[in-house]
């Protein structure tokens, strides 16, 4: 195979990847009501915020936000204990 088609299955290849990964990140959430309650339910103690937002419709990117949103505040708490 020539060189330049390499290059063009390559850039190919990473296109697709970034649209399959932003149709990811951007599905919209399909729990039913009674899912959405049970995972509230067994977040309630991690504290009444993170099970309000099982109740709440949010895509995976917003979840993966939160939840990096979370691990950045254990560490903070972690490593500045007042």
């Amino acid at each position: 195979m020539p060189t330049s088609n390499k290059k063009y299955i390559g850039v190919v290849t990473i296109i697709v990847f970034i649209a399959l990964a932003y149709a990811f990140l951007n599905m919209p959430d399909r729990r039913s009501p009674t899912e959405k309650l049970g995972d509230a339910i067994h977040d309630i103690d991690k504290g009444p915020d993170k099970a309000v937002r099982q109740l709440e419709n949010r895509t995976p990117g917003e979840k993966l936000n939160d939840a990096a949103k979370d691990a950045s505040d254990n560490i903070t708490k972690t490593t500045n204990p007042q």
